[in-house]
């Protein structure tokens, strides 16, 4: 049961990832999607912490990595249409994305502060200043 409660996380996330790479071919910046997919994939990772520690704690695999696979390449298709803007590093990865999402705080409370500090990383704009 906890498999398939991941397996089901892994395909919103895909779904998303799907969605957000629509956007971008509609006129979105890649840039733009991506963080927000960073954000959203954090707030969910922070509402099903739970679950995610019992599947780690039991070892509990998806078992389909057909959503992962549809993850992975809307990633990557953000990442290399965020890179052919000039917003994205041209050495960031998915697998830099996934760093930053097993990484992620998903037991503080703001996010938001969370991509601020991050975001810089993978973008080849400057840090916005507070005013």
């Amino acid at each position: 049961m906890v498999a398939a409660v991941v397996a089901e996380f892994v395909a919103r996330v895909a779904d998303d990832a799907e969605a957000a790479l629509a956007r971008v071919s509609t006129g979105t910046r890649a840039l733009d999607e991506l963080t927000a997919f960073l954000g959203r994939v954090i707030e969910a990772s922070v509402t099903d912490r739970a679950v995610k520690a019992a599947a780690q704690a039991l070892g509990a695999e998806p078992g389909d990595r057909a959503a992962e696979d549809r993850a992975g390449a809307a990633v990557a298709a953000l990442i290399h249409a965020g890179q052919a803007d000039g917003d994205i590093h041209p050495d960031v990865t998915v697998n830099d994305i996934y760093l930053l999402f097993s990484t992620a705080p998903t037991d503080q409370p703001s996010v938001d502060r969370w991509l601020t500090l991050v975001v810089p990383g993978l973008t080849t704009q400057a840090r916005p200043t507070d005013s």
